[in-house]
């Protein structure tokens, strides 16, 4: 069909000064993601050794003979996710950055930040939180960077969030100024349908199959104060078209690793640490298995004497095997050697695998038989073993993460605005298990003090007030506000 006159005029008439700079943003976004998505390329093979041994795919052939690698990475998973993020369970708390007056405007301020960690924490239970972050722990643990992905979901649900782990596969990053994975490129093959539904203002050529598997470039980066969004339809490299843009005020996807070397833009897991060990114990198997194999069958010989048919003989209980008159027949191979010190050398690989990956650490003991002594150190150990891990998930991941659903709930109105008497914001206090290791440590120095000043008595006992101890108490072992009993203003002489 030829184009109408109102066509062919609409076609000559020069782009606008929008669409022009949009096309020039997604060229400078696609050059981007072109540069990073091969600068990522030189650490795939690793990264797919390490899925093969400790997350092998349900559809993937490899040969994994040994499954130390694999238990030991679900169960430090399972652990971070109950030590940093424990589910139905309150991990974090809104608190003044420093103690307010024992005021009435002062409590009024602590009442109001309980009540809306309180509404935080119910939505974080209602919604699939708990499903979507261990998942991402995954992917942290066996590759050494996971990505969790915060939406807004639509008024009429159960929770205002929405959380998705983005695959490592699908996800290139690139590293902000401050030292954090900033930026995020994802690629995703979406039909029209499912592309119109995610960008509801996305044009697309009318030309197009229903059934289309269409490349879509998802970006998010920072831009000053904001975070900047934009999809970029990928199907024409030299020209692509940009299908929406946005701002976020922020992040709404956040990038994590467990371990970062200087220079490297991605992380590094414990399983990527263990991997030779990790390889070896398969190999080790592998030749166990292949030994036992032998030793359950044997090796047989036969003289081709005319009346033998190896290809005929079965090795079964009762079997007459026919033989010439005056030939061997068929006769067993001695085995090669004693492969006994395979079990020695296993030994010692799982043992450190299991250690690599805080196995015998962070999971449970079998011995229920402990003491309160031993689980205190049990415990400080584990905060030393994670403590410079727990310091970058700390900036990189539970930071960003409640700031991003505070922003959320405060935009629909569900919480106020989290300002303090005194003009100042309020901090996040994280109450996880892992996090209150140190509380603990604080909390008993002090009653050592405590109870050393009591057993000096008089004047070293009257220094002490025992309601600022107890409120301070209170705060460091994360105790609401509500089983503390208001103070009384003491009077001041007229």
């Amino acid at each position: 069909m030829t184009p109408g006159p109102d066509a062919a005029a609409a076609a000559a008439m020069p782009p606008s000064d929008a669409a022009m700079r949009q096309a020039a943003t997604a060229a400078r976004l696609l050059a981007r993601y072109n540069v990073a998505r091969d600068r990522r390329r030189t650490i795939e093979p690793i990264w797919q050794s390490c899925y093969d041994h400790a997350l092998p795919s349900p559809t993937d052939n490899a040969a994994l003979f040994d499954a130390t690698a694999a238990d030991a990475a679900e169960q430090l998973a399972a652990s971070l996710l109950a030590e940093l993020t424990p589910p139905w369970s309150r991990w974090f708390g809104l608190a003044p950055s420093r103690a307010l007056d024992d005021t009435a405007e002062g409590r009024a301020a602590t009442a109001a930040l309980e009540d809306a960690a309180a509404t935080l924490q119910g939505h974080f239970d209602r919604s699939n939180f708990a499903i979507e972050m261990h998942q991402a722990f995954l992917d942290l643990v066996v590759a050494g960077t996971g990505a969790l992905l915060v939406e807004e979901a639509p008024l009429g649900e159960a929770s205002a969030f929405r959380f998705a782990a983005v695959p490592l596969q699908s996800a290139v990053l690139e590293e902000g100024p401050d030292g954090r994975l900033s930026t995020l490129f994802r690629e995703a093959r979406l039909t029209p349908a499912a592309i119109l539904a995610r960008y509801p203002g996305a044009v697309l050529p009318p030309s197009l199959a229903a059934d289309a598997a269409l490349r879509v470039l998802e970006a998010t980066w920072p831009d000053g104060p904001v975070v900047r969004h934009a999809a970029i339809l990928m199907e024409d490299p030299d020209a692509p078209a940009m299908l929406a843009e946005g701002r976020f005020a922020e992040p709404p996807c956040i990038a994590f690793r467990w371990l970062k070397a200087p220079g490297e833009t991605y992380g590094r897991g414990p399983v990527m640490k263990a991997l030779p060990d990790i390889r070896t114990a398969n190999k080790v198997v592998e030749l166990v298995l292949k030994n036992a194999s032998i030793a359950a069958t044997g090796i047989w010989q036969a003289e081709d004497d005319g009346v033998l048919n190896p290809a005929t003989v079965k090795l079964t209980p009762g079997a007459i095997i026919p033989k010439a008159p005056g030939s061997s027949g068929l006769t067993p191979l001695a085995a090669p050697g004693n492969f006994d010190v395979s079990q020695l050398v296993l030994g010692d690989l799982r043992t450190r695998i299991r250690s690599a990956l805080l196995a015998d650490r962070i999971g449970p003991q079998g011995d229920a038989k402990r003491t309160a002594t031993e689980v205190l150190e049990r415990a400080a150990e584990t905060a030393r073993l994670l403590g410079a891990t727990y310091g970058r998930l700390q900036a990189e991941l539970l930071t960003p993460l409640v700031t991003r659903c505070v922003g959320i709930l405060r935009r629909r109105g569900e919480i106020p605005r989290l300002a303090l008497p005194d003009g100042r914001e309020a901090a996040i206090r994280y109450e996880s298990p892992l996090a209150r290791v140190q509380g603990r440590a604080d909390a008993a120095n002090t009653l050592l003090f405590l109870q050393s000043v009591a057993a000096l008595g008089g004047v070293a006992a009257a220094q002490v007030d025992a309601a600022a101890a107890t409120r301070w108490l209170a705060r460091t072992l994360g105790a609401p506000a509500e089983v503390l009993v208001p103070s009384t203003p003491i009077p001041q002489p007229e």
